[in-house]
């Protein structure tokens, strides 16, 4: 199974190792940047990248458990706002992602 798949703003990641599965959504412009984490099911996992348009694969991911999020734009916030909801899963996709760059190096 790919453990890795990309759209434009989304990248969705697979650990083999936990049998999880981890989306991130990113958006970055000249006013600023924001970051949203989700924890998905394997359905959803499987159904990413098979939309010709990302706003509905962003639309899937959104679905799932939101697990951290960082939003620094000048709109609404002075600095760097974090909330992480479950510490644990944000740790364990920062993992998979670090495997995931490392294999494709």
């Amino acid at each position: 199974m790919k453990t890795k798949k990309q759209g434009n703003n989304w990248t969705a990641y697979y650990d083999p190792d936990t049998k999880r599965y981890f989306a991130e959504i990113i958006y970055t412009s000249r006013e600023g940047r924001e970051q949203y984490n989700y924890e998905i099911t394997q359905d959803i996992y499987g159904r990413l990248g098979t939309f010709s348009d990302d706003v509905e694969n962003e639309r899937l991911i959104k679905s799932a458990q939101m697990t951290y999020s960082f939003e620094n734009t000048m709109y609404g916030t002075l600095g760097p706002e974090r909330t992480v909801w479950d510490k644990e899963a944000n740790e364990a996709m920062d993992k998979c992602v670090k495997k995931a760059e490392k294999k494709s190096r």
